[in-house]
């Protein structure tokens, strides 16, 4: 555009002459359900996390991981920045990342998002505690609060995906973008609430609202006058009626408070673990009038144990519940994590298809085998109450489900997996994911 000549005093007409339409040029809109964060810088020794909500994210992979040499390569990726800029949405987290390929690979974790009525509970505990949103203000995230509704991933409920050619579980890909979220975990809480489906902002709003129709209806409560009874009713002789009925049982054992870490006071983890087997134990007699663990042997009730605890594995705290678990059983805490596996894979009966080889009669044992087979499935040996590949094992239990297991290949290292199944196709199915 020309412009005017000097001593004119005329301004050109911009909208006009220009050709263009003008537009409003405005900050992007913050989008609380997508977050990208961009790729960290390698520091040195920065690879672990130090809160015990980003370790629990971190071992909820690493109970599942079957080879820890692909966890060692994805530990190592993750320290030397190998993994590119990270997306945090509902349900997954992406990224690529860079291996010995000149194009990096795209990698995703998925995690289930909880449910309305997941939401409801765990925005009603919050705001039920000025201490929980003061703590999750602060970037904290109060262990009693998580446990309302689960909010951290256990063993198997992250599913790793790689565009890699490796099929490890995980690969070493897939490790290094869990390892870099452990770590943003650690810097923002809120990270995981987003994975499990609600947004920061989302979370804020609701829990002011909860928040400020609490404070309407005490200060309602407060000016309503108190109720009156004139004395001589009050006093007037009367025959009391019969004891209502006794109050149902509640759904869900409660939950024990939350015990504060203080020099000389007993160790939080071992009350906060006695508490709740207490309440699960009552709750179960009361409900059932049996009691869960009476005819549990010592190895068995410690296996439980352990399987109930949340995020169990590779913590300082759980490394020494699992250390002196195997310990008073005489056991080693790989038996011990092998055997967590078969209990929270089908419990006592699992347990037993782990540790108990048998010889079944004739009838579904005998016919699996062609079954398979016409499936299209490979050629399984049978031993005793196994049929095995060089990598996939099939175990059937005296219940009549069949169990899948897993194991590098080479290597006679059998670890639970899947869900059991009355019929070994679907159990294998199970098994390979789906």
């Amino acid at each position: 555009m020309t412009p005017p000549p000097e001593g004119t005093g005329q301004a050109p007409d911009r909208g006009r002459r220009s050709g263009r339409r003008r537009t409003d040029r405005r900050p992007p809109r913050h989008d609380d359900h997508r977050r990208t964060f961009p790729a960290r810088q390698a520091r040195p020794g920065e690879v672990s996390p130090v809160t015990w909500w980003g370790n629990a994210w971190m071992e909820a992979l690493e109970e599942t991981a079957l080879d820890p040499a692909r966890l060692a390569r994805g530990r190592a990726y993750a320290g030397r920045g190998s993994v590119d800029a990270i997306t945090v949405s509902p349900g997954r987290v992406t990224a690529y990342v860079h291996g010995t390929r000149a194009r990096p690979y795209r990698t995703e974790i998925r995690v289930r998002t909880l449910t309305n009525e997941d939401w409801e509970a765990l925005l009603t505990a919050a705001a039920a505690r000025p201490d929980h949103i003061a703590a999750l203000l602060d970037k904290d995230v109060p262990r009693s609060l998580a446990a309302t509704v689960d909010l951290l991933p256990a063993a198997g409920d992250l599913i790793p995906d790689c565009s890699c050619p490796d099929d490890g579980y995980p690969c070493k890909h897939a490790a290094a973008l869990c390892y870099q979220t452990a770590l943003l975990l650690d810097e923002d809480p809120f990270v995981v609430f987003l994975l499990r489906g609600m947004g920061e902002r989302d979370i804020l709003a609701a829990l002011a609202h909860r928040n400020a129709t609490r404070a309407a209806a005490e200060q309602a409560a407060a000016t309503a006058p108190l109720p009156t009874v004139p004395a001589d009713e009050a006093l007037a002789p009367r025959s009391l009626p019969a004891l209502p009925p006794p109050f149902p049982a509640p759904e869900h054992p409660g939950r024990p408070p939350a015990y504060p870490q203080a020099p000389g006071a007993p160790d939080p983890l071992a009350l906060d673990l006695l508490a709740s087997e207490a309440a699960a134990r009552a709750h179960t007699l009361l409900t059932t009038g049996v009691d869960p663990t009476a005819d549990l042997s010592v190895w068995q009730d410690a296996v439980r144990l352990a399987a109930a605890h949340p995020g169990s594995g590779l913590t300082a705290s759980t490394r020494a519940l699992y250390r002196d678990l195997a310990a008073a059983t005489g056991r080693t805490p790989t038996d011990l994590a092998r055997a967590v596996a078969a209990w929270r894979q089908g419990g006592r009966a699992a347990l037993e298809v782990l540790e108990e080889p048998w010889d079944p009669p004739a009838g579904p044992f005998d016919r699996a085998r062609p079954t398979l087979l016409a499936a299209g499935l490979p050629l399984f040996r049978p031993w005793r109450n196994h049929l095995s590949t060089t990598s996939l094992q099939l175990r059937f239990g005296r219940d009549g489900l069949w169990y899948g297991y897993e194991s590098d290949t080479g290597r006679e290292d059998w670890w639970p997996r899947g869900t059991p199944d009355t019929d070994p196709a679907g159990a294998l199915t199970a098994l390979l994911g789906g």
